[in-house]
This record gives structure tokens, C-alpha cells and sequence, in this order.
């Protein structure tokens, strides 16, 4: 019998979330966000350096004997979640997660591997896996992909994971071609990726081990995205409820009229249950449960309409003020509707989720 998964944040869960969300609110707070996405120069390395080194976020996934934490997947999904909470631009998901999970799938005796993962562990370096951010867990890989386009992160990456025919890459930025694109989602930024045949190259693993290594980087990923999923929704619900609190009409608080009560409560709802699917996920991932294709599947194929319509929701219940630039609601919105086609998009996950469930999807 499977043990009950943990849903409930354990006292280091909760210090670390005190921690990120004290040095996001000193240093990355959303005016800023704003502002440097707006200057076209989201990233903040001062940020990244203290969150990924100084804090140590960066080396919760890899054991302890590879100059990481030893943590799991519960304590980065809290990172996420503070992560999107601040909407911040980061590379923690693809670096920290997603190309770190993929190369703990490889071979870490090999001294490669190893010393690459020792310096993504201390913040030293960023790793980037050469994947669209559309990419799922379940669908197909670009192999031998002359340009990838909608890479995510790629431009302050040190260290490209490129997936060929013969095995998995590891390639340095400075040799391969970035070309930024126009995204979204500013706070996110995607670059096509062209890699040549002179670019400086590490062979990491063999094909069979390359593709595995890949899904399992990508299934860590859309797990752990529902996280910073709900952490974008639980801000957009508690900003609407301080707004329409503060805002009068008619002598009144806009949030005493009772249709906006109904909106903020079925957002609510809806929040508490993402939170439920985020952290079953996680459990799954951390646990290493054979029903981690399950839960993530669930997570995503929920959390991300919960994000987006929090989003939406936040947007419309601040009025006019919502629909200005200066507003940071509509990073938010941004950030949700790019997420929610991140790492495959609900309706993927809900096909992946018939299949492991035995079902014939709609």
C-alpha cells in the first residue's frame, strides 16, 4: 500500500519560505519587476546570485555528496511558490529544476556530470535545457534540432543541455547562437537557440539514457510549475481582497457588495484545491512515487485554469486601475497565460491523465 502523501509545509518548508520571501520583498519586489521588464532587462543577477548561492536554492535538489542540499522537490516547490507570488524573473525553473533533474537522471559518477552539477548546486552556474517551453513530459523532443525556438532562460544561461540523435550535450552559450525572441510573458524571456557542428560540446549520456533523463527533467518541471502557479494565484486573490477592501463606492467597500464576494470566494475555492493538486505533486516528486505521472498530470491540468483565472479575475476586480501599465496585474496575467501552455498545456495533461487512469480521453 502507498503511504499517504504530506500535504502539510514542515517547519524548514516554512523557514525557507520566510527567507525567499523576505530577500524577493528587499530586492525583488513587483514595482522593480516592473520597471526592468519594462527597460527590456528582467533579470536581476544581484537576486539570483543571493537566492541561488547565499540562500542556496539553487542546490536543493542535489545530494549532499555533489555539493548540494539533499533537500526535495517539496522544499523547491516552496521556492516556486514564492517565486511566483513575486512574479519574478528568475531561472530557478529551468536551471535549478528542469536541467538539474534531467542531469541527476544521468550517470553523477562520470566527472562531467558531477562537476556541472556542483556548480549549478552553488549558483556558479546556469544550465538550460534546449527545449520550447511548450515542451511535455509526454510529447515529442527536438533531436538534432538545427534552432529551437521558445527556449526559455536561454539568454543568462552558462551551459545548454542540447538533445542530438547520439546522446545528450552539454554546450557553453558563448559557442552557440541565442537569438532573443518577443515572448509573452516579459518577466520570462525565450530566445531561439541555433547550435552548429563547431560549437564546444561534452557528450553527457547515450541516446537511451539522453531521452529518459530529458522526461524526467520535464515531468520535475510541470510538477513543480503548478507551485509557481499557485503562488501567482494566491497573490492575485489576497491583492484583489485588499483592493475591492479599500476601494469605496457608494460609501461602501466595493468588497461588501455581494457579486464581488461571490467572485473573490469562488477564487478561493479554487485556490486552496491548486494548492492541494501543487502539493500532492511535489510529495509525488520528492517521494519518488510511482504515481508521480498521476499527480503531476492532475496538478497541471488544474493549476494552471486556476492561475489564469485568478489572473483574469484580479485584472477585472481592480477596474481601471487593473488595466494600466503601471499596475503589475497584468504581469500576472501574462505570466499565468504563458504557464498555462508551459510544459504542455491542460488539455495534454488531461490526454496524459486518461492514459495513465486507463480512460479514453474526450
Amino acid at each position: 500500500m502507498n503511504a499517504q502523501p504530506d500535504l502539510l509545509y514542515s517547519e524548514a518548508e516554512d523557514d525557507l519560505r520566510a527567507a525567499v520571501r523576505s530577500l524577493l520583498s528587499d530586492r525583488g519586489d513587483t514595482a522593480a519587476v516592473l520597471v526592468r521588464a519594462e527597460a527590456g532587462a528582467p533579470y536581476d543577477p544581484e537576486l539570483w546570485k543571493a537566492l541561488a548561492g547565499d540562500i542556496g536554492a539553487a542546490g536543493l535538489l542535489v545530494p549532499e555528496k555533489l555539493g548540494g542540499h539533499g533537500a526535495s522537490h517539496r522544499e523547491a516547490a516552496v521556492v516556486l511558490e514564492e517565486l511566483g507570488r513575486g512574479v519574478t524573473p528568475a531561472p530557478y525553473l529551468t536551471s535549478s529544476v528542469i536541467a538539474t533533474e534531467t542531469l541527476l537522471a544521468l550517470d553523477t559518477e562520470t566527472a562531467e556530470v558531477a562537476e556541472l552539477l556542483a556548480a549549478l548546486a552553488a549558483g556558479r552556474r546556469t544550465a538550460v535545457l534546449t527545449v520550447p517551453l511548450s515542451a511535455s513530459p509526454h510529447g515529442p523532443l527536438p533531436v538534432d534540432a538545427p534552432r529551437v525556438t521558445g527556449v526559455a532562460d536561454a539568454a543568462v544561461a552558462d551551459v545548454l543541455l542540447v538533445l542530438k540523435s547520439d546522446g545528450l550535450y552539454a554546450v557553453d552559450r558563448a559557442s552557440a547562437n541565442v537569438e532573443a525572441q518577443t515572448p509573452l510573458d516579459l518577466t520570462r524571456p525565450l530566445a531561439a537557440v541555433t547550435v552548429g557542428d563547431t560549437a564546444r560540446a561534452t557528450l553527457l549520456a547515450d541516446t537511451a539514457t539522453a531521452e529518459q533523463a530529458v522526461r524526467r527533467g520535464l515531468l520535475a518541471g510541470a510538477g513543480l510549475l503548478a507551485s509557481e502557479q499557485l503562488g501567482l494565484a494566491e497573490w492575485c486573490l489576497e491583492e484583489t481582497v485588499r483592493h475591492t477592501r479599500e476601494r469605496h463606492q457608494f460609501n461602501r467597500p466595493v468588497g461588501s457588495f455581494q457579486a464581488l464576494k461571490h467572485r473573490m470566494a469562488q477564487m478561493w475555492l479554487e485556490v486552496v484545491s491548486a494548492r492541494v493538486a501543487a502539493r500532492n505533486a511535489a510529495d509525488a516528486l520528492a517521494t519518488g512515487s510511482p504515481e508521480a505521472p498521476l499527480a503531476v498530470a492532475v496538478a497541471q491540468a488544474y493549476s494552471s485554469r486556476v492561475a489564469v483565472h485568478a489572473a483574469e479575475e484580479c485584472v477585472q476586480l481592480h477596474a481601471g486601475i487593473g488595466m494600466t501599465w503601471e499596475h503589475p496585474a497584468h504581469l500576472y496575467l501574462k505570466r499565468a497565460k504563458a504557464d498555462e501552455v508551459a510544459l504542455g498545456t491542460p488539455g495534454r495533461h488531461k490526454e496524459a491523465l486518461a492514459e495513465l487512469v486507463g480512460l479514453q480521453a474526450p
